[in-house]
């Protein structure tokens, strides 16, 4: 999908203060997502400054921090520095340590695909206890078999929620922002605003400094290890763009490291097995390692889409994601160059439960072959 962007004479924080002082002036209750990290930060701050300088109604807001249970201590430390500002500011937070259910990338080697926090049937290995003022259930949850994106819609349908998603992080989030219309028609049919959605990664660092906010020290640790700034990720360790922070956690955590491999044992091998196409890396080390050997992977994926589908794919979820391969094997079957034919077969083999790394080949894919074909339609022109 073609996305157009269109250049504003307003700088990006004044633009975010006025979306959210836009969403407030309706009246009706307003859902703000935080999670801890930098980018629910940013958001935290542009909120809360609004209402120390009287410019919203802090009645109107509640708070909501859905805890994973494997996420760092200076996160939860932080995310009790804003609870207590937030309440202090007259706003409600809410504190859910629920068994909402996430997909493992590390579980993909068995039947068992997910990782559910709060599991209360693993009590005894949680990676910490949840804190005495969190909400542990709800009427209206479906314990393990709800994701929390699921779940939030159903207890915030009476309002607008806020949360902080930037369309920089990925090109599947630019094209999701691009779809929905933000910017044009304000609001999503999810009634979500995304009021910091154009901002850059070092937007967000910039202004982090110049407005003195206290970030987690983890930030910190990871950059030290060697860690770009623009893959600094500290929300749940499981998924597989996430899973980078626990490569160099034994460094400067040894303790956090050891609770996360009582609870998922599985989780060394992101220590083991980093630099491999497991983890969808294309690295100097990868290459060293395995050596350049040439492979056919359009025959490779022909093989395991069509040949040992059912005996590779042996869960339901699986199934379902590698029938999604195969549609757009099928559909690309030539447009396709040899990188993207390995890149399917290494999102294949590292698992892609939300289908993210699918959607980027298909863009890049389309993206190539309409400049190839743009270019064709130049060059017949011109011989013309």
């Amino acid at each position: 999908m073609a996305v157009k962007r269109v250049k504003s004479n307003m700088d990006i924080v004044t633009a975010a203060k006025k979306r959210i002082k836009n969403v407030f002036s309706n009246g009706v209750p307003v859902y703000m997502s935080f999670s801890g990290g930098k980018d629910s930060i940013v958001l935290a701050d542009l909120v809360y400054k609004l209402i120390q300088a009287g410019e919203i109604d802090p009645s109107l807001l509640t708070v909501i921090f859905i805890d994973e249970e494997a996420i760092f201590d200076c996160i939860e430390q932080t995310t009790k520095t804003w609870r207590r500002k937030f309440m202090l500011a007259g706003a409600k937070f809410q504190w859910w340590c629920i068994e909402v259910k996430h997909f493992s990338c590390f579980n993909e080697l068995s039947n068992d695909e997910s990782f559910v926090c709060w599991d209360s049937q693993k009590k005894n290995v949680w990676v910490r206890q949840p804190p005495p003022f969190a909400i542990r259930n709800h009427p209206l949850f479906k314990p393990r078999q709800d994701s929390y994106q699921a779940f939030l819609p159903r207890i915030c349908k009476d309002g607008i929620m806020l949360t902080g998603v930037r369309a920089a992080e990925s090109v599947q989030r630019l094209q999701y922002m691009a779809a929905l219309g933000v910017g044009g028609k304000g609001i999503t049919k999810s009634n979500t605003i995304y009021p910091v959605y154009d901002w850059k990664t070092v937007d967000v660092w910039l202004y982090l400094q110049r407005e003195r906010v206290d970030i987690p020290e983890v930030y910190l640790q990871m950059y030290q290890t060697g860690i770009n700034r623009n893959q600094l990720r500290v929300s749940q360790f499981f998924s597989v763009d996430t899973v980078p922070s626990l490569v160099h956690l034994a460094e400067y955590d040894p303790s956090l490291m050891e609770r996360i491999l009582r609870r998922e044992p599985n989780a060394y091998i992101a220590i083991l097995y980093w630099d491999s196409e497991m983890f969808h890396r294309s690295t100097k080390t990868r290459r060293e390692l395995e050596g350049e050997v040439a492979k056919d992977y359009r025959a490779i994926l022909r093989d395991m889409l069509f040949v040992q589908f059912d005996t590779l794919f042996d869960t339901q979820h699986k199934r379902h994601v590698a029938t999604q391969y195969r549609k757009l094997f099928l559909r690309m079957d030539g447009m396709a160059r040899p990188r993207d034919y390995r890149k399917l077969y290494e999102g294949l083999m590292a698992g892609d439960p939300k289908l993210r790394t699918l959607r980027a080949i298909y863009q890049d894919i389309s993206c190539a072959y309409a400049d190839y074909a743009k270019r064709f339609r130049k060059g017949g022109e011109m011989n013309g």
